[in-house]
């Protein structure tokens, strides 16, 4: 049974059931088994779950199921990066609630047969935005690499955790070559470095701070809170809000993070940064950790690391994620982490981190670098950069688009306001800048409804609501970048 058998599209699902079979066409044997799997697809709405493996009797069916999802998911990805496809089918909440043709997300007390199952995927797809399509500019996603998809497919499919070698022997060891990969790229030799794939930016931000108060007082482990002085530490204004979310979480306190002042391209100014610590130190509060940032969420701004990196040598603060994980997180549970196994065990993870089962991530990104080499993500990386250019170098030659820096971008964010005639020639006011507060969430709305396409914005500071462009789809050409600001004149001319 192959895809050509099983995999059909539900538009065409009734055809496929009364296709007919021509003997003259096939052998005897052939059509016995085009036979068998169309009788098992006829089925699938009288089949549910668990006839599916490990059932006895499973395997047929099993096979036809999976292969309709492959289907199912192969059409998606063919719209997802044809530039002619909406970016989504925007609904709102209350519509999706109340169900959507036949969509409908409550969940029974009885089991739905598999054809249904198979609609629903459909359906979740359809009304889901893709994120991999070329004019998907949004934060967070960067696109959809065919690659990665078949590593997360594996991942999903191998239903393991990264806790030991023990169950996950492979991911455990590949996520070692990696993390020396990357710190080799850094410039960090072996014994220098340690680290583990996280969900994301905010656990790898908890991690780090979590890092640096045990460096500085690994009594806490113990003993908790109540043994440490008034612990601060700084962050730049640019800073992400995630650092003050870990210190909530980590019993510091929110009001205990002291915002540094930013220079007007969004870097930590070292001279606030060296004041901010002496008048923390002068009000009888204890400086442990300063969190640079390396390409701000808003502005792509890079703060003066070798000054900061000075400031806290002088004041002897942390600055960097150490090798010291393990220390700080271990609990030595003797159910997992037994020391007399078999086999090398310092490959079992789990121990230096604050989850005990950890999502397989490794895999997606080690099948990718297979795929690309270190030079291929060099040059994607490049053509993001050379896009943000792009992108700057045209806005700043049109009058009514107006960059929030003039100076080239550092990284791959281009932030821009966009003026409609009505306020293009109005001098710099309160009044003009409450009007123009109003324009960048009425165009985003209207490429929302539309599906046209999919860009950020947000005030910052005494700036009110600007656009932000950031460049991490690798399906992005200059075609679509031009396309969007036709898109942003065409939807904001008349505001």
């Amino acid at each position: 049974m192959d895809l050509k058998e099983c995999g059909y599209s539900l538009a065409n699902r009734k055809q496929m059931r009364k296709k007919s079979i021509h003997p003259c066409q096939s052998t005897d044997k052939d059509v016995i088994k085009e036979a068998h799997a169309e009788n098992v697809m006829t089925n699938l709405s009288n089949a549910y779950a668990s006839d599916l493996l490990p059932s006895k009797e499973g395997e047929d069916l099993t096979k036809c199921f999976l292969l309709r999802v492959v289907n199912i998911l192969l059409h998606y990805i063919e719209k997802t990066f044809d530039d002619k496809s909406k970016i989504l089918d925007f609904h709102h909440p209350h519509q999706l609630l109340e169900g959507l043709d036949g969509f409908d997300l409550e969940l029974s007390d009885h089991p739905e047969s598999l054809e249904q199952l198979l609609v629903d995927c459909t359906d979740t797809l359809k009304y889901g935005v893709k994120t991999g399509h070329p004019r998907y500019f949004n934060q967070l996603s960067s696109g959809l690499d065919v690659i990665g998809l078949a590593g997360e497919w594996l991942t999903a499919t191998a239903n393991t955790n990264m806790f030991t070698y023990e169950i996950a022997p492979v991911f455990t060891v590949m996520e070692t070559v990696l993390l020396k990969k990357m710190c080799g790229i850094i410039g960090w030799r072996e014994t220098e470095a340690d680290g583990i794939f996280s969900p994301g930016g905010s656990i790898s931000n908890l991690y780090g701070i979590l890092v640096a108060r045990y460096k500085q007082y690994p009594e806490i482990k113990a003993r908790g809170m109540a043994v440490l002085p008034c612990i601060v530490l700084f962050v730049s204004e640019q800073g992400h809000y995630s650092i003050k979310k870990a210190a909530a979480t980590l019993g510091i306190g929110t009001d205990n993070v002291i915002e540094v002042k930013c220079d007007e391209r969004g870097k930590m100014i070292p001279a606030e940064l060296e004041k901010n610590i002496l008048q923390a130190k002068r009000k009888g509060q204890t400086p442990f950790c300063v969190v640079a940032t390396a390409g701000s969420t808003v502005f792509g701004a890079f703060d003066p690391l070798h000054d900061i990196a000075d400031i806290c040598e002088t004041h002897k603060l942390w600055m960097h994620v150490d090798g010291l994980l393990g220390a700080c997180n271990q609990m030595q549970a003797e159910y997992l982490f037994q020391p007399d196994k078999v086999y090398n065990i310092n490959f079992d993870t789990g121990d230096k981190t604050i989850q005990c089962g950890r999502h397989v991530d490794v895999f997606k990104l080690w099948l990718m670098w297979k795929a690309k080499g270190t030079y291929g993500f060099e040059v994607q990386i490049d053509r993001y950069m050379e896009l943000a250019k792009y992108f700057y170098k045209v806005l700043k030659k049109k009058d009514n688009f107006k960059l929030v820096f003039d100076a080239e971008p550092e990284f791959t964010n281009v932030c821009f306001w966009y003026f409609p005639p009505r306020l293009k020639h109005i001098p710099k006011s309160f009044e003009r800048d409450q009007e123009l507060q109003k324009i960048a969430p009425k165009i985003k709305a209207q490429m929302i409804v539309e599906g046209t396409a999919m860009l950020s914005y947000q005030p910052c500071g005494d700036k009110v609501n600007f656009f932000r462009m950031v460049f991490s789809n690798p399906a992005t050409r200059q075609t679509d970048v031009d396309y969007l600001i036709d898109e942003i004149q065409r939807l904001g001319k008349d505001l």
